[in-house]
């Protein structure tokens, strides 16, 4: 049953002409959550689809340099208007792009997130960058915990490329 609901999504799931991942079978609507397919083990991150859909994500679904869930005029998730980025799809994409070889873009943005933290090191659910201030939720573990996996990752290339030469 695992590789039947593999083979589905794969055929299903991702758009060739979007060339990414989306939320729904039949629907071009890009998800933040399509981040999580390698790191859930579906798929490697070497594989071609994985790389175009980190690349789709960081050229359509991202505002301000940080990383939208999705775009809500374009899926109805039952709320009214506009949300801020959420930090916890930011910290994913660092992740990703670190993955996916991706060093400098990882680390620029690690480095932006860093900086926009709480006076204290905190970090909510979203952040509105106009406004330069955090939404939602506060502190959110979910946010911290993508933030750790974030630096773990980037700190573990890092020494792969030290350990390799």
């Amino acid at each position: 049953v695992r590789d039947e609901i593999h083979a589905d999504v794969t055929e299903k799931g991702y758009s060739t002409e979007k060339k990414s991942f989306t939320q729904a079978y039949g629907s071009d609507v890009l998800d933040a959550c399509a981040l999580l397919i390698p790191r859930v083990g579906f798929l490697p991150y070497d594989d071609e689809r994985v790389v175009n859909t980190v690349e789709t994500i960081r050229d359509e679904l991202t505002e301000d340099g940080l990383v939208l869930r999705y775009r809500t005029d374009e899926s109805d998730d039952g709320l009214s208007g506009r949300e801020g980025s959420f930090l916890i799809c930011s910290f994913w994409m660092v992740s990703a792009l670190t993955m996916v070889g991706e060093m400098r873009r990882a680390t620029d943005l690690m480095e932006r997130l860093l900086r926009i933290a709480s006076p204290l090191g905190l970090y909510a659910e979203e952040f509105e960058v106009d406004r330069a201030r955090h939404l939602g939720n506060f502190p959110q573990a979910f946010s911290h915990l993508a933030l750790i996996e974030a630096a773990a990752r980037i700190i573990l290339a890092d020494r792969l490329a030290e350990w390799s030469g």
